[in-house]
């Protein structure tokens, strides 16, 4: 194999394992064969150092701040582009043609609509119920309604169902919305954008008319490309493993929801804004910048840095220049937003932050704005959920039509007890 291979020598004996290479990014250890070579197993928590799969999809290089979606870059999308073009995109390999964009359009509009069944659905709920409590339930249960597109077999119901993922998700998040505030359900209509129905459909009232902004309709529209798909993260390691079972899509984007209601996944934006509320106001900013440089304070600064990225998100500079046109559009009077820029000064220009390369993150803007616009912080993680959605669907796909996909089946470390014999209840 030359220099295209790696050696292990292990228990005396040298194993040979192929070196694979991605189109861009680190190179890549084959060891399929490890355990019938060596019988051992590697151990790896988290799988931080392990490629669970091939894909084609999303690229990220946290060191550089590079995120590409079938090569595009994250900002030129944002800017450029719409969330129906990224969703048609992750879903299909290429950007759409005019005509092609059209028809995507009017498929996704035209499975909006929810079984009126499942209104009955919401009302089994409690009324202070979490909306993503509500979203688990309500997704998970689409595939009690739509049995023609269960069958993961045939390529034209896949096809179906991702469609009908994308289009139902903003209903019914909408929907949860609205019981949580007691009012009632909006229904969708066919000749908004995917992204000022959703708005339509989460703040319009019977009593009076609703008209989209078009600064919020753009922001939303931003916010749900930049949450778009994220790599192999850990809802979307959820959703495949899920999906390796063969369970149906909708049991699999279910799966995803429950996973990303982790606060240490989607729920990142909403304990920033609750970091910048506790601030209070500016000039108590000092006072928790030198908490967060005390290593023994518990205090932690929320929204900056990432785990992946070393570098400034590219996610979040897009997101710094929508937080000052909502707010100057909004026209929002709240110290909260006072904290979060001078916050954002400190942080690019002190040097403890940028040594330890804390930048503002796109959690840290997501927040802002999502709480300009008027949701109210537990229906941050449903708008994350409804971004990640196509993404879900298309790393889905992806990994249906991989002819190396099989079951997931991670391998442990065990330290339990060895074998011993069943004692007597009496005896013991």
């Amino acid at each position: 194999m030359g220099d295209n291979s790696a050696k292990l020598n292990f228990g005396g004996q040298e194993t040979d394992y192929k070196v694979l290479s991605g189109s861009v990014g680190p190179e890549v250890i084959d060891i399929r064969k490890l355990y019938a070579n060596t019988g051992a197993f590697t151990y790896d928590p988290g799988f931080t150092s392990t490629a669970s799969c091939e894909s084609k999809l999303t690229y990220i290089d946290g060191d550089q701040g590079i995120l590409l979606h079938r090569g595009y870059p994250i900002d030129q999308l944002a800017e450029q582009s719409s969330f129906m073009e990224v969703a048609y995109l992750l879903l299909r390999g290429e950007l759409p043609g005019k005509s092609e964009l059209e028809s995507f359009t009017r498929t996704i509009s035209r499975h909006t609509m929810l079984n009126e069944q499942l209104s009955t659905f919401y009302r089994g709920f409690r009324r202070d119920a979490h909306p993503m409590a509500i979203m688990c339930g309500v997704v998970g249960a689409l595939s009690a309604f739509y049995h023609d597109s269960t069958d993961i077999n045939d390529p034209y119901q896949r096809m179906v169902a991702s469609h009908r993922l994308i289009a139902k998700m903003p209903t019914i998040a909408a929907m949860a919305y609205k019981y949580s505030v007691g009012q009632p359900f909006v229904y969708p209509r066919n000749d908004l954008s995917y992204t000022g129905n959703f708005l339509r459909m989460t703040f319009s009232v019977p009593a009076e008319d609703y008209v989209v902004d078009p600064v919020i309709e753009d922001a939303m529209d931003k916010i749900f490309i930049l949450h778009a798909d994220h790599e192999q993260n850990a809802s979307t390691s959820t959703v495949r493993l899920a999906g390796s079972s063969g369970a149906n899509p909708f049991a699999c984007i279910a799966a995803g929801i429950a996973c990303l209601w982790g606060p240490a996944h989607g729920g990142a934006n909403e304990a920033a804004l609750n970091m910048l509320r506790e601030i209070g106001t500016v000039d108590r900013i000092p006072e928790y910048i030198a908490r967060a440089k005390n290593k023994d304070d518990p205090f932690r600064l929320m929204g900056f840095g990432h785990r992946v990225y070393k570098n400034y998100d590219p996610r979040a500079k897009v997101m710094q220049k929508t937080a000052n046109e909502v707010l100057e559009r909004l026209g929002v009077k709240d110290p909260v937003f006072d904290v979060a820029r001078e916050l954002e000064q400190i942080a690019l220009n002190d040097p403890y932050f940028v040594e330890k390369k804390l930048y503002p993150n796109v959690d840290f803007y997501s927040g802002v704005i999502l709480s300009a616009i008027g949701f109210p912080t537990t229906m941050f993680t449903v708008l994350f959920a409804l971004a990640r959605t196509v993404g879900w669907v298309a790393q889905w796909n992806e990994m249906i039509s991989d002819p190396e996909q099989k079951i997931g089946r991670p391998r442990q470390l065990y330290t339990g007890p060895t074998a011993r014999d069943y004692v007597d209840v009496d005896k013991r």
